[in-house]
């Protein structure tokens, strides 16, 4: 499976254990296929490691953390003024909301391989 928003970096500890980091944001229209596609990276996850999900430290496999946060901008025009000597800020109009979600893996050194293999990340 090609990943389209996930983008994943990897680091590792010095005992081996890896930890792949992914954060992708969106806005509305994409987020039901980026829900499908980070679903589709836990299923495997659960599939293959399931049994053995938890804290490293803790002697499992393998864990996951997942956040979102959804936000929304509104521009601003700036003029200086110059009889009064300042900027003034005006409000402009409010975006759509974007959608940021962050996916962290940690794990094995089996299963950071196996993880690499199966969605061709480095």
């Amino acid at each position: 499976m090609t990943l389209r928003y996930l983008d994943f970096d990897y680091s590792e500890d010095g005992d081996g254990c890896g930890n792949w980091d992914a954060m992708a944001s969106v806005a509305g229209e994409h987020l039901p296929a980026l829900h499908a596609e980070i679903a589709e990276v836990l299923d495997w996850a659960h599939t293959c490691f399931g049994e053995q999900r938890g804290p490293i430290e803790d002697g499992g496999l393998w864990d996951y953390d997942l956040q979102a946060v959804e936000e929304t901008s509104t521009s601003q025009s700036l003029r200086y003024d110059d009889t009064e000597r300042r900027v003034v800020a005006a409000a402009g109009t409010t975006g759509t909301p974007r959608h940021t979600v962050t996916l962290s893996l940690c794990g094995t050194a089996a299963f950071c391989d196996a993880f690499r293999e199966r969605f061709a990340v480095e």
